[in-house]
């Protein structure tokens, strides 16, 4: 099968290439999905598990890509709950082969069913942007209708996510990012927008929560606006900076079919709009994927057309 290897990280988008791979093979309480679209994180590039396996052994040629949606092809020993040709979309476990190949090998509980009317590409782009706005909104984050949420990214596939769902259920969003993403952000359902290049973080006044995707000095900042008992979610690694008198919480997104489901009945019904970027095939994946490349929304790879 043809698939996206990682080569050397520190050549980044010169360090991966199209090559062919054997077909995976499902291992216990596994199933072989055929992938009809891969979404992909830049991020990517600097998780441990990109390039190392979990005894810290390097991972040749490992196959990148960690979201997506397709169609259930076989079944590991053991596998219940799934059916050969059903539809369905998720997350692979960050350490195995991912999902920018024409087959992934993935455990059952980390997949969802991918209603008839979502398009392959919709449902690729929703897993781990979704997923971890929902998780860092309600699980971590304890978002209660009334409260003022600080969306940072808010034009971004995460960030839109996050306004959307935080204006659903009852909260007044602040955007922000650069100044050209002031009209996505507004169109995603902020309330308001600020440009972080030019506006004065510091006196924004007081917040109910932040979500970070930026870190550095942003996050420094946005701690400082924290209102006492409010939080701090962070997608970047470990909070160097906490509320005075708030949380801080930190979390790596994880697949939870029950969320998705509910993720994709949202977009169903209208309610939620994925922000889907760059859209590219197989076999131009490698450019679409180069990572020093500032690129609006999700970017989505067709596997098959």
């Amino acid at each position: 099968m043809k698939a996206v290897v990682a080569t050397d990280q520190a050549a980044e988008a010169a360090g991966i290439t199209l090559a062919e791979r054997p077909e995976p093979t499902p291992a216990i309480n596994d199933v072989v999905v055929e992938v009809h679209a891969s979404g992909f994180v830049p991020a990517e590039w600097e998780w441990p598990s990109t390039w190392v396996d979990r005894s810290g052994h390097d991972r040749v040629q490992a196959v990148i890509g960690h979201e997506f949606a397709g169609v259930v092809s076989s079944l590991g020993y053991g596998t219940t709950g799934l059916s050969v040709g059903q539809r369905v979309f998720g997350i692979t476990d960050w350490h195995r082969d991912g999902t920018l190949a024409e087959y992934a090998a993935v455990e059952a509980r980390n997949l969802a069913p991918l209603p008839g009317n979502v398009d392959f590409t919709v449902g690729a782009s929703l897993p781990i942007s979704g997923l971890t706005a929902w998780q860092g909104l309600f699980q971590h984050g304890r978002l209660r209708a009334g409260q003022t949420v600080l969306a940072h990214g808010a034009a971004g596939a995460v960030g839109s996510v996050v306004t959307q769902l935080a204006r659903e259920f009852g909260a007044y969003v602040i955007g922000t990012g650069r100044a050209a993403d002031r009209r996505a952000a507004l169109d995603f359902g902020a309330n308001e927008f600020l440009d972080l290049g030019r506006d004065d973080l510091d006196a924004l006044g007081r917040v109910d929560l932040v979500f970070d995707v930026i870190g550095g000095e942003v996050q420094r900042r946005s701690a400082a606006v924290v209102r006492p008992g409010g939080t701090l979610v962070s997608v970047v690694g470990p909070v160097e900076a906490r509320p005075a008198d708030g949380l801080a919480v930190d979390f790596v997104v994880e697949s939870v079919p029950s969320q998705l489901v509910q993720i994709a009945d949202r977009v169903r019904d209208g309610r939620l709009r994925p922000h889907i970027g760059t859209v590219a095939t197989l076999d131009d994946a490698i450019p679409a994927l180069n990572p020093t490349e500032r690129r609006k929304g999700k970017t989505v790879i067709r596997v098959r057309p």
